[in-house]
This record gives structure tokens, C-alpha cells and sequence, in this order.
């Protein structure tokens, strides 16, 4: 059995995704939109939960296109409350439509949201040398800055700790423990 982080356990889509993209760092804005709506939705639930709805968001939310889903009116958002591949919350849908319209007023001011987001972090990713899981914080100082940005900006479902999540997850912070093999692979 190879090292990993503990957290990952044994459900086949939560090792793929340990193995594949949690930790990695990320500067597509499609795909950080995607990150900053799936954190969002996962607010009370489990990470598990939104892993197993997240072809239905991809599929509901325009591929995370940030222009589309800046453009959905009353009705789309009404229709995505009826559409069981999503999490039917009616503030998380409409932060997330909300979320993708601060997204863009971001990326004119910025010239894109990455630039923008991984300035929080001084634009290069944190080697975190955690050899548990419970040292790893919940937030930092880092996340509660970006949240309280955020929130200053409009955007929804942003607290310090989905935001810590989110850098977790975008590979903003290497939070893999020292005896996963992830943790020297991405290094």
C-alpha cells in the first residue's frame, strides 16, 4: 500500500482525487472558479458528498465557465434547485451565480482571479512539513486576509475556513503530511 494522507482513506474517488489534484497547484480561472463553488457547497456537508455531485455541477454550471454562469437569471438559478446532481441550497447556487459575476469584476481589475487569489500567498505555493493530520489548521492568516477580501468584494460562502480549504485544494498550501508520497511529489 502506498503512503497517504489519512484523510483520503479507501473510497476510490477520494484517493483519485488525493492522487491527482488535491495539493496541486492550480491558475486556470475556469478551474478556480470551479474550487471556489464546490468549497462553497460543501460548507456543512462532507468533501465526499460534493465529490460525488461534482459531474453534476460541471454539467449545471456551464463547466465552470465564469462568463456563463455570470449571465443565469431567476429561472436558471430556480431550475438548478430542482436538480438532484446539485446540493439544493438556495444561498449556495446564488453565491455561486454571484460568486462568478465578482469573479469577473476581479479579473478586469486584476487581468485574471488567479492573479489576483494567489497574491495572498505572495504568488508561490507553501511547503507545509505536517506530520499528522491534526496539525494541519483549520485557517490561517492567509485565508482569513483572502476571506475578508473576498467578503469586501461581494462574494458569498467565503469564510476563513472554505477559504483555507480552497488554497488546500488549489495547491496554494502543500498540506499533504510528510509520510504521503504526495507530499514529496509535489514538492
Amino acid at each position: 500500500m502506498t503512503d497517504r494522507c489519512a484523510w483520503a482513506g479507501d473510497d476510490p474517488l477520494y484517493v483519485a482525487y488525493h492522487d491527482r489534484e488535491w495539493g496541486v497547484p492550480v491558475h486556470d480561472d475556469r478551474a478556480l472558479f470551479e474550487f471556489l463553488v464546490l468549497e462553497g457547497a460543501q460548507a456543512g456537508l462532507s468533501w465526499i458528498t460534493i465529490l460525488r455531485k461534482r459531474e453534476g455541477y460541471r454539467r449545471a454550471f456551464a463547466g465552470f465557465d465564469p462568463e456563463r454562469v455570470a449571465a443565469f437569471d431567476e429561472a436558471r438559478a430556480a431550475t438548478l434547485l430542482t436538480d438532484p446532481a446539485l446540493v439544493r441550497n438556495r444561498l449556495k447556487i446564488a453565491s455561486a451565480i454571484g460568486n462568478a459575476r465578482r469573479l469577473l469584476e476581479v479579473r478586469r481589475e486584476f487581468g485574471s482571479f488567479d492573479g489576483f487569489i494567489w497574491r495572498f500567498i505572495g504568488g508561490a505555493p507553501r511547503r507545509n512539513a505536517w506530520r499528522s493530520r491534526d496539525q494541519v489548521p483549520a485557517v490561517t492568516a492567509e485565508a482569513t486576509a483572502m476571506s475578508r477580501e473576498l467578503k469586501r468584494r461581494g462574494f458569498r460562502f467565503v469564510g476563513p475556513t472554505i477559504c483555507y480549504a480552497f488554497m488546500q485544494a488549489v495547491g496554494m498550501v502543500n498540506d499533504h503530511t510528510t509520510d504521503c508520497f504526495r507530499h514529496r511529489e509535489i514538492g
